[in-house]
């Protein structure tokens, strides 16, 4: 395959969001893979046999990614990062592989994105913030300054976080939430302030 052509793994809505990204970044030839929809020419199968290229994995569940995300790359395929031409990427911020960045996000300096994560449509990221591996940020997501989002979380559309604030591994912030406290590992929290509502399992 030539290195115009990308795979994209989920061809699901996030997968059709992921392709538009793709095409907009130059690839010229996406070919889809499912392990539940192939139909052998437009959708394919996994398999480590397919032909290296490279790939993104394009599901909105971050343990389904991060499994996914692993296994791609120990099959030899090369995980590459997506960014739309729309975002707003400072010099100094550090994308690590198999992110997603789409339309009219800003990540500004300093901040970190680890592998796997998910910045979604017109989510702000500042400076020195901390983004873990397989976190997702919802679309119109505001985190302040040195906020940090442990690996595995999720923070809901059109929620603000207030700076410093250290959100815990695994833990859902629920949409439209004001984060004004940290939040512990594992946990929903919700709300105008956000508070724990349970723990998950």
């Amino acid at each position: 395959m030539e290195q115009t052509e990308i795979y994209i793994y989920g061809c699901s809505g996030n997968g059709a969001v992921v392709a538009d990204i793709a095409a907009e970044c130059g690839y010229e030839k996406i070919w889809f893979l499912d392990d539940f929809k192939f139909d052998g020419k437009n959708i394919l199968k996994f398999s480590p046999e397919l032909k290296k290229a490279d790939i993104i994995i394009a599901i909105g569940d971050n343990n389904t990614r991060k499994k996914l995300q692993d296994v791609v790359q120990k099959a030899g395929f090369n995980v590459v990062s997506l960014i739309h031409p729309s975002a707003v990427i400072s010099s100094s911020a550090k994308i690590c592989c198999g992110v997603v960045i789409m339309p009219r996000a800003v990540v500004n300096a300093h901040a970190i994105i680890k592998q796997g994560a998910i910045i979604n449509t017109a989510a702000v990221i500042e400076h020195d913030c901390v983004i873990g591996e397989f976190a997702h940020i919802s679309p119109n997501v505001a985190l302040a300054g040195g906020v940090k989002v442990g690996d595995l979380s999720h923070v809901g559309i059109g929620s603000s976080v207030i700076q410093n604030i250290k959100i815990g591994a695994n833990s859902v912030i629920g949409a439209g939430s004001v984060v004004v406290r940290d939040i512990e590992e594992n946990v929903v929290a919700y709300g105008i302030p956000a508070k724990k509502m349970r723990n998950l399992d």
